[in-house]
């Protein structure tokens, strides 16, 4: 089950085109960025990069997504032998093109009450205003939103597939709440890199600056700040957002995406 995304994106409108010229050298910038501000990326190849691409594109499209101006994606791929992020820039017409990324961990199986991170297409909008981490410790003494400050994405309620044993007659998938976040850094973020959440996107604590500091997500934050002041409260003082910026969380699953393309590749041709 994916989450559908059939509406132009509401953030958009009225958002000063960006020439092309200047998309490229946002493009750049924000690339040195990421490699001055986020330590341990992922390594970017020819490769790579249109492996990202083509599974960003391949999730909207399956969304009905409308692409109707530059703007920053970022995606998730769930495989759990990838456990990956990429910050890709779609755009309406020509290329897209991957920022970089780094490793995350989503919902893991075989746990109770353990959810598998589901796939979509997720908006940040006004009808959800996220937070920031207290940092506090609980009862196992981690911080499981990370340090005091920490953002957290909120994509609201989205129905995933219980990663343990399902109980006959009960349902296998449930609304839980979608969240991207740090975690504790002396205890968990080194464990980033494979399946363990309950079903939220746990992300590295530099990637998780980077992505606040730069408003990567923050379009429609972006306008609300104008005339709510719980906007104004949430986003960073002093921050930097890039023209770039969309509010669009993308998850796919390439292990799923490559089985789909075998199977359609063995069916007879009509």
């Amino acid at each position: 089950m994916r989450a559908r995304a059939a509406e132009p994106d509401p953030a958009a409108a009225g958002l000063a085109p960006v020439p092309d010229e200047a998309v490229e050298l946002e493009m750049l910038r924000l690339q040195d960025i990421l490699a001055r501000e986020v330590p341990h990326l992922v390594p970017r190849t020819a490769a790579s990069d249109a492996a990202w691409i083509a599974l960003a594109r391949a999730e909207t499209a399956s969304a009905e997504m409308v692409i109707d101006r530059p703007q920053l994606l970022v995606v998730v791929d769930r495989n759990p032998l990838v456990q990956q992020l990429a910050i890709v820039l779609a755009r309406p017409d020509g290329e897209w093109q991957a920022v970089g990324g780094t490793k995350v961990s989503t919902g893991s199986a075989g746990r109770f009450d353990h959810y598998i991170t589901p796939c979509g297409v997720f908006r940040l909008t006004d009808a959800v205003l996220g937070y920031r981490a207290e940092g506090t410790l609980n009862e196992n003494g981690i911080r499981g939103l990370g340090v005091k400050g920490m953002r957290v994405w909120d994509f609201g309620w989205q129905v995933a597939m219980k990663g343990w044993a399902v109980s006959p007659g009960k349902p296998d998938r449930t609304p839980i709440r979608l969240m991207m976040h740090a975690t504790d850094p002396a205890r968990l973020e080194q464990r980033i890199g494979r399946p363990a959440s309950q079903g939220c996107i746990r992300i590295p604590s530099a990637m998780n600056r980077f992505l606040d500091r730069h408003g990567v997500l923050d379009s429609e934050y972006e306008r609300l700040t104008a005339t709510d002041i719980r906007f104004r409260s949430l986003l960073l003082p002093g921050r930097e957002p890039t023209p770039l910026a969309g509010n669009t969380l993308v998850v796919a699953d390439s292990g799923e995406q490559a089985t789909a393309t075998t199977v359609a590749s063995r069916q007879p041709a009509p």
